[in-house]
């Protein structure tokens, strides 16, 4: 059996598929070590699970969004981020001799560590940005080459060395398919295994009791890292649904963002058990963050509020695939919120697409496609050529 080390930053749409991989990957008798903060991984992983600590670095919400918030990302966290861990990481490769690093594609130190000591390393690509930035970010690709090459230089390789720590020459695990990439290039050894979902041994508790069967179901969600720059998103969201009270009951996540004055028709819950509740559900209006491709694989129809440049990638992907209508999250008025979701609930189109995803992410293997592939990787295999000669 074989060793994984898995590097991934300490924020929940970026944890979750990990955990979902790696709980496969122990159940198959293969050893799973963590290298991050304890006090975020100790509650997710178990009480069993190694887990080499980093200590934990606050992430501060920059305020900036488009070019700027993408400049922010990586100067304000990636690349402190990267050099806080660095040594950590390199401490529990010295210490655990992994047969292979699996490095979450923001995670930059696991892959930096992977390539200076020669081990195999697999990328987990969580999101759409790095593979598929959108055209409103003109500039991206030379403000990440300008950051990447710091990287290369926090980590003390050459600025001018090809390596890309973003994506890995021996294993990429894309967690979408062709029907949201289109005709996309992809990186060398790409592997794509749809939505990655598993057991969360943090879901909190939910108030079934107050479910009612009866009438259509819409979550609102933005996630827990963007809420200071939604403006009353919330409060026109609410006011859009409420006249639709008699047959929709909407279900806010309000994640520290001020909930009062919902109406009748509204549960507002802190947190959610959202892999339970995704399968009741009519709609999500959401900021396409990790929970796009969650309800995407339940065959959800969505109404997306982007704000940050790696959810406009997610967002535009889901929009062209005919599977959710756009909307501006500080702009869109209370009309035009209600028509969104009128749309996605009533037009059979939306859903259809939604549905056709969900049956490409099924195919994809998810989970269990992403952990076949790992463990090929740590045996010398390529799983997918051998998948191809079978077929």
């Amino acid at each position: 059996m074989s060793r994984f080390l898995f590097v991934a930053l300490p924020l929940s749409g970026h944890l979750n598929p990990m955990l979902a991989i790696a709980r496969l990957l122990i159940h198959s008798g293969h050893e799973v070590v963590w290298c991050g903060p304890e006090s975020v991984l100790r509650p997710l992983v178990g009480p069993d699970v190694p887990v080499h600590p980093t200590g934990v670095r606050t992430y501060r919400r920059p305020a900036d969004t488009g070019a700027a918030g993408l400049v922010a990302l990586w100067d304000g966290y990636l690349i402190p981020f990267t050099r806080f861990t660095l040594a950590p990481v390199d401490a529990a490769v010295s210490a655990y001799r992994p047969d292979v690093v699996v490095a979450e594609q923001y995670a930059l130190s696991g892959a930096v560590v992977a390539h200076r000591r020669g081990l195999p390393w697999a990328t987990v690509c969580t999101g759409a940005l790095e593979l598929a930035p959108p055209p409103e970010l003109p500039a991206f690709a030379e403000i990440v080459t300008d950051r990447l090459a710091t990287v290369r230089t926090v980590a003390g390789l050459p600025a001018d060395e090809s390596f890309d720590p973003r994506f890995s020459p021996h294993l990429v695990l894309a967690l979408t398919t062709p029907g949201l990439m289109g005709g996309t290039p992809l990186p060398d050894r790409c592997v794509l295994t749809g939505a990655v979902l598993g057991e969360r041994l943090n879901t909190p508790d939910f108030p079934w009791q107050e479910w009612d069967p009866g009438r259509r179901h819409v979550l609102v969600t933005v996630g827990t890292l963007v809420g200071h720059l939604i403006g009353d998103f919330y409060q026109r969201m609410a006011a859009a649904l409420a006249p639709m009270a008699r047959e929709v009951q909407a279900v806010f996540v309000t994640s520290g963002i001020a909930g009062d004055g919902f109406p009748d028709n509204v549960i507002a819950r802190e947190l959610v058990p959202m892999l339970d509740l995704l399968p009741q559900l009519d709609a999500v209006v959401c900021h396409a963050g990790g929970v796009a491709h969650e309800a995407l694989a339940n065959g959800v129809p969505m109404v997306v509020a982007p704000v940050r440049a790696e959810q406009v990638a997610v967002a535009r992907q889901v929009v062209d695939a005919g599977a959710a209508v756009e909307v501006s999250i500080l702009d869109a008025s209370v009309a035009e919120l209600a028509a969104a979701v009128r749309a996605v609930l009533d037009e059979p189109d939306y859903r259809g697409h939604a549905e056709r995803l969900a049956d490409e992410f099924a195919a994809a293997g998810g989970a269990r496609a992403a952990a076949a592939e790992l463990t090929a990787l740590a045996s010398g295999v390529d799983a997918a050529a051998t998948a191809k000669a079978g077929g």
